[in-house]
């Protein structure tokens, strides 16, 4: 009992060649998206002759002091300086983490001397001050990406 040749049959094989292309859209939209959703916090930041380039491994926070006097710890809130020196002690000291600070041009001065004392009496040995360079004549910035100096 053959069967005959009129009648179609079924193929047991599944068809990958439509998974595939939807997966290669996901991941093309995930590439793209990813680095808008990790911008950071926004700081206008001060300019700087020369800066070294921000590492781009894991092993580093960054602080984060807004004109508004908000301090951030990578984007999280801090709500008071003591608070703050126990989420170092906690996330930097503790995992021998590097710290990098930027702080807004138009934060008053004593402001981040209070935030690097703070830093320093935890302990930290390992911290970078965020800066952009300067712009060129033509107005142009001959650097847009954040920098950081140890």
């Amino acid at each position: 009992m053959g069967a005959s040749q009129g009648q179609a049959r079924f193929v047991s094989e599944i068809n990958v060649t439509p998974f595939v292309d939807v997966m290669l859209v996901l991941l093309i939209i995930f590439m793209v998206a990813t680095p808008m959703m990790s911008q950071g916090l926004d700081v206008d930041l001060p300019q700087a002759k020369q800066a070294e380039v921000l590492p781009t491994e894991t092993d580093h926070l960054v602080l984060t002091v807004r004109r508004d006097g908000k301090i951030f710890l990578d984007e999280y809130n801090v709500e008071t300086l003591e608070e703050l020196e126990g989420y170092l002690l906690k996330l930097v000291k503790e995992k021998d983490k590097t710290l990098f600070l930027q702080a807004d041009k138009e934060v008053p001065y004593g402001i981040v001397v209070d935030v690097i004392g703070r830093i320093k009496a935890v302990g930290i040995e390992k911290l970078g001050v965020m800066a952009d360079t300067y712009e060129d004549a033509s107005g142009a910035a001959t650097s847009a990406t954040p920098q950081g100096r140890k």
